[in-house]
């Protein structure tokens, strides 16, 4: 049976009840309307056209455009295509243009490449032509290529970053083609993660190297998970334990979240300082669980409001989101967690903003 709520009146009053007060969202000295979804999007949007040059992900076993690129140019298409706006479509279909991004060699075989064809995908669904479809399909069908005995992709490494790079790029390659297999195989990896790394109170470890609740780490996890259970219907075996893992950590980062609607660098340490990347992941993961009925509206609303809110006080006049936490590896040392340098304006922080915001202009 589909829930009566997922294109029902419970998500509909909520953005009904939500979106006035994000657009009052206001900085001491500035005009509230400044922060509304839309301007917001618009104005980091504008902020990525502007750079000249495509972000480059290499390392001696893969090598692509950069994933945060990626996350960032997807963001920025899904809320130019809500805001039916063809002009500026048209100006992100040129920058990722296929002659363009056909030139630089991917190497197709790592969850952090392979995430690739979740950009053109996106332009294909807003309209921008054929061929970005068949670029992006290479990339989904292609992660599972010659899979493991047991049906699971050989780029599975049980990284906690994985959960968003697995889910976005088959869900998307599900909501073009409308064949489910790519949902059913993916939640049966996701199920696999979960059951590996998610800890009792609902978190994630960085990894076995890094035994502490890292933001943005986290924020890739509920914001796949968020993804998929948009999109995965009731009937397949693995979606009730998707969602209550969703829910468990929904739950833990509610506990967690700041008086200020933000979350820490690590989730659950006072000290340690408020990082905007995570921050904007958790916020969208819960709009999109309470647009989908997968989350009640009561208390999530309020902690998604908030989350805007606190984001507003880190954006720039130009687009830059401060306060970014640099590329993180794992650790077993806590110091090394809270001291890492914060970047303004890192595309791992830009892209998260970009679907928060798009999550609330869209029913």
């Amino acid at each position: 049976m589909k829930r009566s709520c997922r294109r029902g009146i419970l998500p509909l009053l909520a953005l009904f009840f939500l979106l006035p007060s994000l657009h009052s969202c206001s900085n001491p000295g500035r005009v509230g309307r400044e922060f509304s979804p839309e301007r917001v999007g618009r104005r980091v949007i504008e902020n990525l056209l502007a750079r000249p040059d495509l972000m480059i992900y290499s390392t001696p076993e893969a090598h692509g455009i950069h994933y945060a690129e990626v996350c960032a140019g997807f963001g920025a298409v899904q809320l130019a295509g809500a805001l039916k706006d063809t002009a500026l479509l048209e100006r992100l279909a040129q920058r990722y243009d296929v002659e363009r991004t056909g030139t630089i060699p991917n190497s197709a075989n790592h969850v952090d490449v392979n995430v690739y064809g979740i950009l053109p995908l996106e332009l294909y669904r807003a309209g921008m032509g054929e061929a970005f479809r068949e670029q992006g399909l290479r990339y989904a069908d292609g992660q599972w290529k010659d899979p493991l005995p047991d049906g699971t992709t050989r780029q599975a490494r049980y990284w906690i970053d994985d959960i968003w790079m697995f889910s976005s790029l088959q869900v998307q390659a599900y909501r073009v083609t409308g064949n489910p297999e790519y949902l059913h195989r993916t939640a049966k990896v996701v199920t696999a993660y979960l059951e590996k790394l998610q800890q009792p109170n609902g978190l994630f470890y960085h990894g076995p190297e890094g035994p502490f609740f890292w933001g943005r780490g986290n924020g890739w996890v509920a914001s796949g998970l968020a993804v998929l259970l948009a999109e995965l219907p009731q009937s397949d075996p693995h979606y009730n334990t998707i969602l209550a893992g969703y829910r468990s950590m929904m739950t833990a980062l509610l506990h967690y979240q700041g008086e200020d609607g933000l979350w820490g660098q690590l989730i659950d340490e006072p000290g340690s300082f408020r990082e905007t990347s995570g921050s904007a992941m958790f916020g969208y993961a819960m709009q999109v669980g309470v647009k989908k009925g997968l989350l009640p509206v009561r208390p999530y609303r309020k902690a998604v409001e908030r989350a805007w809110k606190g984001l507003c006080q880190y954006l720039e006049e130009n687009g830059d989101l401060r306060e970014v936490c640099v590329g993180t590896g794992q650790s077993t040392d806590i110091n090394y967690y809270l001291s890492r340098p914060r970047i303004t304006g890192d595309l791992h922080g830009q892209a998260p903003l970009l679907w928060f915001a798009c999550s609330l202009l869209t029913p």
